[in-house]
């Protein structure tokens, strides 16, 4: 359920086509809520027949149309609702942990590859969020230049002090997996040097 409200949280700054919401989804909540284009199309449907958006065909060129979709005031009654109410924690499901905890039944070598593969995962993620972090700082991310635009004047610095929040949290875990996978790396060395260097490559 928390896609919907991703979007509405998008759509709430002004409407978008579906396009448009798709590339704004993911450069902006995308980041911290996943979803692949194929879910994104057949939720705004469920949230039009929800009566949370209502979508208006506009003709483009001759031949063109695209469906541009509103946020309702129910959907704007949804988001807040959702934003008031207190969080419901999932219970962690981490595929990358899971496979940690069973390393001793693959080879050194497999399991000195997942760790760096793992390693190289979360600095592509590392630089990607830092990378967020200075354009929110810089107030050059398009997203949150929407945003404030329709923000009024005693919201702004919030705005923006919660956007770099969130991002300096997503940093911090990217830190501390890198750090998690070089431990595992260091790990594999100990053990290694134990029974006499088998798999040290």
């Amino acid at each position: 359920m928390s896609l919907r409200y991703a979007l509405l949280a998008i759509l709430r700054v002004g409407p978008l086509s579906g396009y448009e919401l798709q590339k704004q989804f993911s450069q902006s909540v995308g980041h911290v809520w996943h979803a692949p284009d194929s879910q994104i199309y057949p939720e705004l449907r469920k949230m039009e027949q929800d009566g949370l958006i209502e979508a208006e065909e506009q003709i483009r060129g001759e031949r063109g149309r695209r469906r541009l979709y509103h946020v309702t005031d129910a959907g704007d009654r949804a988001f807040l609702d959702w934003m008031n109410s207190p969080m419901d924690y999932q219970r962690v499901r981490d595929p990358a942990h899971l496979r940690a905890a069973y390393l001793e039944t693959v080879s050194p070598d497999v399991a000195r590859e997942f760790f760096r593969a793992h390693i190289e995962q979360w600095e592509r993620e590392l630089e990607q969020w830092r990378g967020e972090l200075a354009r929110i700082e810089s107030l050059t991310n398009p997203i949150l230049v929407r945003r404030l635009q329709v923000t009024a004047d005693e919201d702004r610095d919030a705005t923006i002090a919660f956007k770099l929040l969130a991002y300096e949290g997503l940093v911090e875990h990217a830190l501390t997996e890198t750090a998690w996978g070089r431990r595992g790396l260091e790990l594999l060395d100990r053990l290694s040097r134990r029974d006499g260097g088998a798999g040290s490559g």
